[in-house]
């Protein structure tokens, strides 16, 4: 059945929802709105323009869990993710499905002399440059051992700190987590139409928000919708211009690329995968950026830090094209502070960038868009209609994902939300 006939042929009497955006963060939306009991998940549709989903950030993020790095005007809907991501990973066997496991935080400085990497308020660390270990507010030296995790190489004079409070990081792998959301939503019936757009809105009579217009293959459909959703990540400020061009209404959020490199473990042990421990390492400024590592369960270890407000959006995901000099000054970094061991080769196992969306603010938007915002539509009010955003996470899109996806999914239904989200709406 296509969408248009599941629209057509829909008889329960909840509104149809559209998102727009098939990404982490629309993901756990459908996810939570399809199992909350008050929306049928046969009347939920997910569009995505990209031919291959995942192919950005929600596939090629690092997937570090925090559940307090965050200012105060996250703070609420970060705890609230973080557990959302624990008990998620409780009841569907996380740590096998999608590699959750607990993780530490470690601020790493090779040059004594520097200072301690711990300090700042958190909001705006993405547009400075700077390391994300400025979030965090527990240093305490490391005391696990003189050498730290096992594949790290460190000088005599470097120093190194624990940055997170027992139980509070975490590390997933987001690329298998999105494909259990999918496997999921789809389980309960909700449709995914991609590579597709949309490219108008209607409306009835009284000028209220009826339906959106998909192109898909050339051919273009009109689907019933009451309640429209974008979470189309970076794309998202395009997205609604297109379905709304002639309003002045700006979504304040845009792209900060990101390179990334993905490497084997040479120190991993295939027969103690059950031991095996998770660490983030954020590191000074001692090769031309601010190096982030993150240890996956599995033998892995991801690289990232390496980041650009100047390479512009592309159309679609999948016309992502990364910089071979970029990926070459990753692999320096990745030799220089990585502890090889004798007979084993360097091993890649992938090269990549994504383009995460960022505010100037540092606040993600979880919102209801209000009426006098979308120019001469109107939409019915409660949880019978609207239009909703949530966009704008920066680098913690997958931390704050589940909190993100539940909330929304309260907002559309007009229900209380689990957290508090007064400060993530539109700016006036």
């Amino acid at each position: 059945m296509s969408p248009s006939d599941s629209s057509n042929t829909n008889t329960t009497p909840h509104p149809n929802t559209v998102i727009l955006g098939a990404g982490i963060i629309g993901l756990c939306t459908a996810y939570y709105l399809s199992e909350s009991g008050n929306t049928d998940p046969k009347s939920i549709l997910l569009v995505d323009s990209s031919p291959k989903l995942f192919h950005c950030a929600s596939g090629f993020a690092a997937g570090f869990l925090s559940a307090d790095w965050f200012a105060p005007s996250v703070s609420s809907l970060g705890a609230l993710s973080f557990k959302l991501h624990a008990d998620l990973a409780s009841a569907h066997a996380g740590r096998t499905t999608w590699g959750y496991a607990r993780s530490t935080g470690i601020s790493l400085s090779q040059d004594s002399e520097s200072e301690s990497a711990v300090s700042g308020s958190g909001e705006d660390w993405l547009e400075s440059g700077t390391s994300r270990a400025q979030l965090a507010n527990h240093n305490r030296p490391w005391e696990e051992g003189p050498a730290g995790p096992q594949w790290l190489r460190r000088t005599k004079e470097g120093i190194m700190e624990v940055i997170s409070k027992d139980g509070t990081a975490a590390q997933i792998d987001p690329s298998r987590f999105c494909q259990w959301l999918l496997q999921r939503c789809k389980e309960r019936g909700v449709q995914v139409l991609q590579p597709a757009r949309a490219i108008s809105v209607s409306k009835d009579a009284n000028g209220t928000l009826n339906g959106v217009r998909i192109s898909k293959d050339g051919v273009e459909t009109e689907i019933q919708c009451n309640r429209l959703v974008i979470t189309s990540g970076a794309w998202s400020p395009r997205v609604f211009a297109t379905l709304f061009p002639s309003v002045n209404t700006r979504i304040p959020v845009s792209s900060l690329a990101g390179h990334s490199l993905l490497v084997r473990n040479p120190h991993f042990n295939p027969a103690e995968l059950d031991k095996e421990v998770c660490h983030a390492i954020f590191a000074t400024d001692t090769l031309g950026f601010s190096p982030e590592w993150f240890a996956r369960i599995g033998g892995e270890l991801y690289l990232a830090g390496l980041n650009s407000t100047n390479i512009p959006l592309p159309d679609v995901a999948t016309d992502v094209k990364y910089n071979e000099k970029a990926i070459e000054q990753l692999k320096s970094c990745a030799k220089a502070m990585m502890l090889d061991v004798e007979g084993k080769e360097f091993e890649v196992l992938r090269e990549s960038l994504c383009f995460r969306p960022i505010t100037s603010s540092g606040r993600p938007l979880v919102s209801r868009i209000p009426d006098e915002k979308l120019g001469k539509i109107k939409t019915r009010g409660g949880g019978e209609g609207g239009v909703f955003i949530a966009a704008g996470h920066g680098a913690w899109g997958i931390s704050h994902a589940p909190g993100t996806g539940l909330v929304l999914a309260e907002l559309i239904e007009g229900r209380q939300t689990s957290a508090k989200i007064e400060a993530l709406r539109l700016p006036a």
